[in-house]
């Protein structure tokens, strides 16, 4: 008689606990052991709960290959779901198997679990292995699928085939139910106390793998309905007409005010704050250096000569690398909108900057439009303060448009979704590629699904307070991808190719660069652990439909993007992971994390303009200036918003915390020890640097970033 030891740990999520009969099958080398069920005096499986059973067999089973867990129904108890997080078995022997699972287990089915040593499908041979790797991915593929949103838009995940209900699937992660036909217009409707349009059928059904947590919901609603409600009593969100005075906007939030908001409140007319914010802002990419000027930015040396000062020239700060532009062209040919009743307008400014000698950026000239000509005056810094600061806000709504539009939403939102989805469609649980990515997709699909219901759809919030609304964001969002390279998406190569690398007091770009680095190493660890050649890459075919599929759903086959169809050598994934990983974490926690410090003030971000951009100088007082930023209710619902993706959610899970133990050999688990390491330390750098800066750069200190894209 042998006899296998069972140590069964359940989650302890909010209902983790499951009162269903579960029941084992262990499949060794050498057979399998009968259906035993896991029984012992008092409740099973609570919440929380570790637990130890035994298994008896005939005889010894051999190297342990597969985990059944069978859950079946109890007496005349309805299904009752079950968060297994891992089930360890002891062999006769003392050998200890792994079998890590982190998912929920619903209805009554039964679930195949591997041994927690991750395996490349070249490194298995047996039949029973090859075939369980690919029949876990059939039912995967089936689960999550591909879907168009819009034309030029990368594929997302089509959350018609979701459903909460019992599975006859062996793999929990692959819940499914028949496609659904599109939701019809129907269900997109107001809901009480909301401002905005819900697609409610999209969020009816999620599956229960990808959706958020208890816990995380919880804390979602605490943090919107009382700032709501508090909006809502006093009567902002539906008060309509230009604010009386600027002062009158510190009011608007009362209880969430934090040191950047009101060091941007004080500030935020500067030009050295303007061009900090280029640096250390929500969008930190837009700068690229000038050797000589564009032909449709004619500035004169003679126009700027009052800000440089005597001893230089435009020209000799041009060779010097120290002229800089921001260029809005996307923004050119992007439809606009009516709000309240009122057409709004949209601009696609060139923004001139220059670093002066004390280190700081300034900026030197503002055109509004891309076509030069008399009725496309040039602003400079010697103009008028009311022409100078429209100029600069119009800047400013631009850089609004484009960095909710394409840099934050486009760039990290929809491009990491790509990634997941791939990730769960062509990858089993055991490849190493999935347990290294799967942290860093958590809660993705969800927080997309909840965006796309709320925010992208018709009379949606976008609909609500931009002055482009949901066809102008259609717009962006799709030129911006048609224009996106791998170039842009990899940290170093986009800074070196915009040549800032120079620039001081550019935090975003030092902490970036330094946690970029620690990613890097880390994946290359674990990249050359499973991977010792390139053969081995090339022989994966798991592996190259990932990226394949990538290739072709998030970037729509583009070859003139950069991006990688195909992976030829340890080298190449160990980039590509890297900058999915950053991206799926730093980056987004650098465009998203700011949005209420620096957006709250609304000047500094306005989401539309009521007035057409000015074709003459000398025209503009503080009256015309309040007519042409967003009147009171759209300013407070856009402000709203910001408010709401700044705070994440509780159930954090900070970058390099990996609470699901996924890898279970020693060596990844030594890496994964390592970058948590490399991430304390940049952590205390970080924080020493901010005790001496005036406006402490927060945003990419690691304890601070989120594992993934969840809010």
């Amino acid at each position: 008689m042998a006899v296998y030891r069972l140590c069964v740990t359940t989650g302890s999520y909010l209902k983790a606990g499951t009162r269903d009969n579960i029941s084992v099958t262990l499949v060794g080398t050498c057979g399998e052991s009968p259906k035993q069920r896991l029984d012992r005096v008092g409740r099973d499986f609570a919440s929380g709960s570790v637990q130890k059973y035994k298994v008896r067999c005939s005889e010894e089973l051999g190297e342990l290959l597969l985990l059944r867990v069978h859950k079946e129904r109890f007496a005349f108890f309805c299904k009752d779901s079950w968060y297994c997080s891992r089930i360890c078995v002891t062999a006769p022997d003392g050998s200890v198997f792994h079998f890590p699972c982190y998912q929920w287990i619903e209805g009554f089915c039964t679930l195949e679990l591997r041994p927690g040593t991750a395996r490349t499908i070249c490194q298995d041979s047996l039949p029973l292995l090859l075939d369980h790797r690919m029949r876990e991915l059939q039912a995967r593929q089936e689960c999550y699928r591909w879907k168009i949103y819009a034309p030029g838009f990368p594929r997302m995940v089509d959350v018609s085939s979701f459903e909460e209900m019992e599975s006859d699937k062996k793999f929990a992660l692959t819940k499914t139910a028949p496609c659904a036909e599109q939701a019809d217009s129907s269900g997109n409707r107001y809901l009480p106390g909301f401002p905005m349009k819900i697609d409610i059928p999209s969020l009816l059904h999620m599956e229960p793998n990808i959706r958020y947590s208890a816990t995380k919901t919880a804390s979602l609603l605490f943090n919107a309905i009382p700032a709501s409600l508090g909006m809502k009593f006093r009567g902002l969100l539906d008060r309509k007409g230009s604010w009386k005075k600027l002062d009158d906007l510190q009011n608007i939030f009362l209880c969430h005010k934090t040191f950047t908001t009101d060091y941007v409140k004080e500030h935020w007319h500067e030009d050295h704050f303007f061009g900090y914010q280029y640096l250390n802002g929500v969008n930190p990419v837009m700068l690229h250096c000038l050797s000589s000027l564009p032909s449709k930015l004619p500035v004169t040396s003679d126009m700027v000569a009052p800000v440089l000062g005597q001893g230089t020239c435009l020209q000799t700060e041009l060779e010097r690398g120290n002229i800089f532009l921001a260029d809005y062209w996307i923004l050119a040919e992007a439809p606009t909108h009516c709000l309240n009743g009122r057409q709004q307008y949209v601009a696609a400014p060139l923004c001139l900057l220059w670093l002066n000698p004390q280190g700081a950026l300034v900026p030197l000239a503002i055109q509004l439009s891309q076509m030069p000509g008399p009725d496309t005056p040039i602003f400079l810094p010697t103009d008028s303060d009311w022409d100078w600061l429209l100029a600069k806000t119009w800047v400013r709504n631009s850089e609004f448009l484009v960095h909710e539009n394409n840099t934050h939403f486009l760039c990290t939102h929809l491009l990491c979704e790509a990634f997941a989805l791939a990730t769960l469609r062509q990858l089993p649980l055991c490849h190493p590629v999935y347990k290294l990515l799967l942290p860093h997709t958590r809660y993705t699909l969800q927080v997309n699904t909840i965006a796309r219901a709320t925010l992208l759809n018709p009379e949606g919030l976008v609909d609500q307070v931009t002055s482009i609304g949901r066809q102008g964001l259609l717009y962006l969002m799709s030129t911006g991808l048609a224009h996106f390279t791998y170039t842009n998406f990899c940290l170093p190569d986009s800074l070196r190719a915009r040549g800032v690398l120079a620039i001081p007091n550019y935090h975003y770009r030092d902490d970036g660069l330094r946690i970029w680095t620690a990613i890097e190493s880390f994946v290359s660890e674990i990249v050359g652990y499973y991977y010792p050649g390139d053969a081995s890459v090339q022989q994966d075919s798991e592996l190259q439909a990932w990226v394949g599929e990538i290739f072709a759903q998030a970037f729509l086959g583009r070859e003139s993007s950069g991006f990688p169809s195909r992976l030829c050598t340890p080298g190449e994934l160990v980039k590509f992971l890297t900058a999915i990983i950053f991206n799926c974490s730093a980056q987004h926690a650098a465009v998203n994390s700011g949005q209420h410090d620096f957006g709250s003030w609304m000047p500094n971000a306005p989401s539309s303009m009521r007035q057409p951009p000015p074709q003459t100088k000398g025209t503009t007082t503080l009256k015309s200036y309040l007519e042409t930023l967003p009147e009171v209710n759209i300013t407070c619902n856009n402000l709203l918003l910001f408010w709401l993706v700044s705070q994440e959610p509780k159930d954090q899970r900070p970058l390099g915390t990996y609470p699901d133990e996924h890898f279970t050999e020693e060596a990844p688990r030594r890496s994964i020890a390592t970058f948590q390491s490399r991430l304390a330390h940049i952590s205390r750098d970080i924080q020493e640097r901010n005790q001496s800066l005036a406006l402490p750069y927060t945003y990419l200190d690691p304890p601070l970033i989120e594992n993934s894209v969840s809010i």
